[in-house]
């Protein structure tokens, strides 16, 4: 006989601040710091609507697959698994191809290399990369460490590009980004001629998480507790979790289909959307624009700004020249703790991804067997900062290349979640919780323009 539980009562906003800043944060130090500003850098503000669209794709995808665990409590991988019986191997290898390139702690690395006058930087990104894996596994739980950075760092670093925005920034400059919102360019509309197809793509996939990270929401919240995630284990930190083996349970609960429930559901729905669009949506495409226009402000036109990511030295040097010495230097500061922090946040959602996905292999059918999530998930986690740790030291560590061939692959890695995630949705979840035919509609188009987007950029590199 089937069992069921109440759908718990709904939180304030205030209370549900959390998962939104780390999903956000992931962006941070690929998208929003190098590939748009790189690319403003290069062709100007005419692409501002490219960043502002690619933002609203991930915003529909994120609520769809916070809908599944919100409902379920449970993550997508769970239910996926269900469907597709080739998924957790699908996307432990697409998470490792994906993600196993370590450029945010690369790009980190150098901004702050250049910084102290430290001309091979590897040594630099190999700490960070060991910083990282202490900071991950000494917390109580790895939610609340991830939780807390990422909100000190998003809520002192946004504000502070505003200032140096407000103080550099021309009413010029700020007419060329709202015209760039519209697809004006200089001498041009929509899209340069001479655009580099791959960062775009790279670019686009990653304004917001991107590839398969924004799959981790539905962890997230579930770690959070919101809705059914309520009755979910959490993942401890490696000397609180992993010592021991513990009954894990995976797949998730479910709620009688009435009145109470669905009135319930629909309020917690609301605030989570309302809370997505503040904190991800809104705040995330603030934080590319201003990283945007900054960018062009500062080195538009300069030589050099197709090389690796000099555009940001440059910016720098810019700032010093236009402020002052330390105002320089703190923007290079701030760059570096953003894709630091962007980088902790990647190895953990990764370690994440895989490890549920393993342990779903391990269990098979058996979805309340004994594993440990904790164990694996510190497996996956050191194995990834080992495999940094060697490509640092035998000096492949060019941060430009490595963040386009992760995000290339990433943009492809989303056009088949997207696909699995609302097929799940549609074919598995009550009538009553299913999106509206508005925004199913809106999904379909998304998964439509990642799938022809990807083969047109591939396609035209192969030609």
């Amino acid at each position: 006989m089937k069992t069921y539980k109440d759908f718990p009562k709904p939180i304030s906003i205030w209370q549900m601040l959390g998962p939104s800043f780390v999903i956000l944060a992931l962006g941070l130090g690929s998208g929003e710091v190098i590939l748009w500003p790189y690319m403003a850098a290069n062709y100007g503000l005419g692409i501002a609507w490219a960043a502002v669209l690619g933002i609203t794709f991930q915003f529909f995808v994120n609520m769809e697959i916070e809908r599944y665990a919100l409902v379920k409590g449970e993550s997508v991988f769970a239910g996926l698994v269900r469907i597709f019986k080739w998924a957790p191997g699908w996307f432990i290898l697409s998470t490792f191809a994906g993600f196993a390139m370590p450029g945010m702690m690369a790009a980190a690395a150098k901004v702050f290399g250049v910084y102290l006058g430290w001309e091979d930087f590897k040594w630099i990104a190999i700490a960070g990369m060991l910083i990282i894996g202490l900071v991950l596994s000494f917390g109580k739980t790895i939610y609340e460490v991830i939780e807390k950075i990422t909100q000190v760092v998003i809520v002192v670093a946004v504000p502070m590009l505003l200032v140096f925005v407000i103080i550099l920034a021309s009413a010029a400059d700020w007419i060329e980004l709202l015209k760039g919102l519209f697809g004006q360019g200089i001498n041009w509309q929509w899209v340069p001629a001479n655009i580099d197809w791959l960062v775009f793509l790279g670019a686009f996939a990653y304004a917001g998480a991107g590839g398969n990270l924004n799959l981790t929401q539905s962890i997230y919240i579930r770690e959070k507790g919101y809705g059914m995630g309520k009755y979910a284990q959490k993942i401890g930190g490696l000397f609180v979790g992993a010592l021991k083996e513990q009954k894990l349970k995976l797949s998730g609960e479910d709620f009688a289909i009435n009145k109470e429930n669905l009135a319930k559901y629909k309020t917690w729905w609301k605030r989570v959307n309302l809370e997505h669009a503040i904190v991800f949506w809104f705040i995330g495409a603030v934080g590319i624009l201003l990283l945007m226009l900054l960018s062009y402000i500062t080195v538009y036109g300069s030589s050099g700004n197709d090389q690796s990511i000099n555009f940001v030295i440059g910016e720098a040097g810019a700032i010093k020249a236009m402020l002052s010495n330390f105002w320089g230097g703190v923007f290079m500061i701030v760059v570096a703790i953003m894709l630091w922090q962007t980088q902790m946040g990647v190895l953990d959602s990764t370690s994440r991804i895989m490890s549920e996905n393993y342990a779903l292999i391990k269990l098979g059918q058996d979805e309340k067997g004994k594993v440990n999530i904790s164990r694996i998930y510190f497996a996956f986690l050191w194995l990834q900062i080992v495999v940094g740790i060697v490509m640092f030291a035998l000096d492949f560590k060019e941060p430009k290349t490595l963040l386009v061939v992760g995000a290339v692959i990433n943009a492809v890695a989303m056009f088949v979640h997207v696909g699995m995630v609302n097929w799940m949705n549609w074919k598995v979840l009550p009538k009553e919780v299913q999106a509206g035919l508005l925004r199913k509609i809106i999904i379909v188009a998304i998964f439509v323009f990642y799938g022809i987007f990807a083969a047109v950029t591939l396609g035209s590199k192969m030609i």
